[in-house]
């Protein structure tokens, strides 16, 4: 985890200070104009933004990829688990479950763990079990969800610091004319764009996470009420 975080960190600072080296075109590309902006706002600021982002980034993938790690075929697990409870053989099931990747697979182990307690001890096994797996699944997301409310704020800040320098300008120079005040203006308003792209970008990769969570708590819940009914109608319960 730590290393991802690192590497990210590292090529997205090498890539931002090498991008006008690797450049070959004679009309600036859309990168080099934001890049030009971003130098042109208050680095103070800019840069914990952009610190913002990558870090966001990188729990965003790392999350990306443990979902789709986690991701069973429920459907061909419940078959496999079925089988075995036709030929009354629970140590069969339990190896099924406990063989295949994934939190679904985990919370039917831990059910199939109870038999000899019943329906109302398998229930409760997996109610338990899949809280867990719930927390597992939501790990890193308060650390996005920091990102995107810290960005924009990051922004709005360079904003009112911006807007102070303006006044401070005005004076300091005793004038109210447009070059006095643009500087510090563009900065105000440049800090507020690029935290606020920050957050949209972070935001949309955190819906998609959220919905592949409650994808996979579906299949999880559905896969849980199936294997119940499986066991009650096998009469496996107790052996």
């Amino acid at each position: 985890m730590r290393k991802l975080f690192t590497l990210l960190l590292v090529f997205g600072l090498v890539a931002f200070v090498s991008s006008d080296l690797m450049a070959q075109a004679a009309e600036p590309t859309g990168f080099q104009v934001l890049k030009k902006n971003f130098i042109d706002g208050d680095w103070r600021f800019m840069a914990v933004v952009l610190i913002c982002l990558i870090l966001g980034l990188a729990f965003c993938i790392e999350r990306i990829i443990t979902l789709n790690l986690a991701t069973t075929n429920t459907d061909k697990l419940l078959a496999r688990i079925d089988e075995r409870l036709l030929d009354n053989d629970i140590e069969g099931a339990k190896e099924v479950a406990k063989s295949t990747p994934g939190p679904t697979a985990s919370v039917l182990y831990e059910g199939l763990r109870q038999h000899a307690g019943g329906a109302d001890a398998v229930e409760k096994a997996i109610v338990s079990y899949g809280s867990v797996q719930m927390g597992l699944l939501e790990r890193g997301l308060v650390w996005i969800s920091l990102f995107i409310a810290i960005a924009p704020m990051l922004g709005f800040m360079g904003t009112v610091i911006g807007m102070i320098q303006a006044f401070q300008r005005i004076e300091d120079v005793g004038d109210l004319s447009p070059s006095v005040v643009a500087g510090g203006i563009k900065v105000a308003l440049l800090t507020t764009v690029f935290g606020l792209i920050v957050a949209i970008i972070l935001q949309i990769f955190y819906n998609y996470i959220v919905n592949k969570i409650d994808g996979i708590v579906n299949k999880m819940e559905d896969a849980s009420i199936a294997l119940v009914d499986m066991m009650s109608t096998r009469n496996s319960f107790g052996k």
